[in-house]
């Protein structure tokens, strides 16, 4: 569902499957970066990995297609949106994992 052009979108989202020691988090970081989103990832304790996604709803959009596949050693099962909205800082990191 696409916004108006030159909408900005920020989305939570989890990542289930085959997600970590598979250079998920890496690879987030690089596609997010070239694509020119802001945001975060993150390892989380239940084995998913947490990505926050923040720019223009069309390129936020793509990266969430992009998130369904991963990098090659990776299987996704299910890419879920868990929050809209919010605000990031400039820029794409890895950020610390959060463990129970």
């Amino acid at each position: 569902m696409a916004g108006k052009a030159g909408e900005r979108r920020t989305v939570t989202v989890k990542i289930e499957g085959r997600v970590q020691g598979v250079f998920y988090r890496a690879w987030t970081e690089q596609t997010a970066r070239s694509v020119g989103l802001d945001g975060t990832v993150r390892n989380m304790g239940d084995g998913s990995v947490e990505a926050t996604f923040s720019g223009p709803a069309e390129v936020v959009a793509d990266m969430l297609r992009r998130c369904a596949d991963g990098p090659k050693n990776a299987r996704v099962t299910k890419v879920t949106v868990v929050k809209e909205g919010g605000s990031v800082a400039p820029g794409f990191k890895v950020v610390g994992t959060k463990w129970r």
